[in-house]
């Protein structure tokens, strides 16, 4: 029997590298970027103030089945095993903390009205600062060791006053708490509250609140840039709230003097009633991972001053038109000179981070689709070359020097 003939071979060869480029044709190609949300109830941050009635928010029948993005963004995995923020007391100023809710256990100091969050939003934000995360740890919050001190800045339906936040500042100051988040916004200036805000200093706090209150249902498009309080008073860490490729939520209102952005869209975490969870976002929730921070920097570096943890955390953000939130480099980083103000960390050109993953499966596909189409238009050359020579020849194989089988 003949060995193959030369031209067989080729064409078998031929055959096979085209098949090879053109396999990868049959393969999925990659998953678009943004899986569908979690169907979870949304937590409120306050009530209807005209409501005839209030009716607390129910218990979540829902559990979350995965890990939202805001914890993966922060790298929390990395950053509980330098430190939990065991030690540090972080007083909440909000609706309030149910003391006896999923994943605080134990930890939970609650003032006054304080226990009764009928809203449910402070013990949302709770858990985001020092939560276990319960049975589902892999939402557990920033600084899962650290005491939470709730304290009321509102009425029952979520309301704030000047008023209610300056006493809630007042008795964290007196408790030596080491860390006060405030989760409201106030629209204006009170004398009150500016000086509660300066003896909480005085007493040694990191002061963390919220840049803006909640977007109002009717849009943000007609509302100028404008100041919130305590946010805006000095020394007071503001914080805003972004989305995963670093923009602030669309509708978010408008504000200047933003010292850092965290994640405040999407945020899933529990209530005070059972054990479900609950879709949550605003600055709010990006002032109470801020807080949760600012307890593991306390922890790791206990003898920094109030003002020294705050430029960690600014100095050690990720570059960006508003310095995004790194925990974990907060915790770990060296800084050169502790008496330097946080803006000289800061990069001197900021860029916005963008989410680019959706352009990367693009980027992706296109090039998949100039292999495919490459290899195609060679596997036609090759044919078109090969295929009418072996036919002159009956297929049989060419002769040294170029002659064929019947010459």
């Amino acid at each position: 029997m003949r060995r193959p003939t030369r031209a067989a071979a080729r064409l078998v060869t031929g055959a096979g590298l085209a098949a090879a480029l053109l396999l990868p044709t049959a393969a999925p190609a990659p998953a678009a970027d943004g899986a569908k949300g979690q169907e979870l109830p949304a937590m409120p941050s306050a009530f209807d103030p005209e409501a005839p009635e209030v009716t607390c928010t129910p218990a979540s029948r829902e559990k979350a089945k995965k890990r939202d993005w805001s914890r993966q963004r922060l790298d929390l995995d990395r950053l509980h095993r330098h430190t939990t923020g065991a030690g540090v007391t972080v007083a909440l100023i909000g609706t309030g903390v149910a003391p006896g809710a999923a994943g605080l256990d134990g930890r939970v100091t609650a003032r006054g009205e304080a226990g009764d969050d009928c809203v449910g939003h402070g013990t949302f934000l709770a858990g985001l600062i020092a939560g276990t995360g319960g049975d589902s740890p892999r939402l557990a919050g920033v600084a899962p060791g650290a005491e939470i001190l709730a304290l009321r800045g509102t009425d029952r339906r979520g309301r704030a006053t000047a008023g209610l936040v300056a006493a809630a500042l007042r008795e964290a100051a007196e408790a030596r708490a080491e860390v006060i988040a405030v989760a409201v916004a106030l629209p204006e200036r009170d004398a009150e509250l500016t000086r509660a805000v300066a003896e909480a200093r005085r007493a040694g706090a990191v002061v963390v609140a919220a840049a803006t209150p909640d977007a109002p249902r009717g849009g943000t498009d007609e509302l100028p840039s404008r100041a919130y309080w305590p946010a805006a008073e000095p020394g007071v860490l503001s914080v805003a709230d972004m989305l995963p490729g670093g923009a602030r939520p669309d509708g978010a209102l408008p504000t200047t003097g933003v010292d850092l952005a965290a994640p405040g869209a999407g945020v899933v975490s529990g209530g005070p009633r059972g054990a479900g969870h609950y879709l949550g976002g605003g600055a709010s929730v990006a002032a109470a991972y801020a807080a949760g921070a600012a307890a593991v920097a306390r922890a790791a570096h206990p003898g920094e001053a109030p003002d020294a943890v705050a430029r960690r955390l600014t100095a050690t953000a990720y570059p960006a038109d508003i310095p995004q939130l790194d925990p974990y480099a907060a915790v770990t980083a060296v800084l050169d000179d502790p008496g330097a103000p946080a803006a000289a960390e800061r990069a001197p050109a900021p860029v916005t981070v963008r989410d680019t993953s959706a352009a990367d499966h693009a980027t992706g596909r296109a090039l998949l689709f100039v292999l495919t189409g490459s290899a195609g238009v060679l596997a036609v050359l090759w044919a078109a070359y090969v295929l009418p020579r072996a036919r002159a020849r009956g297929w049989r194989p060419a002769q040294p020097g170029g002659s064929t089988a019947n010459d």
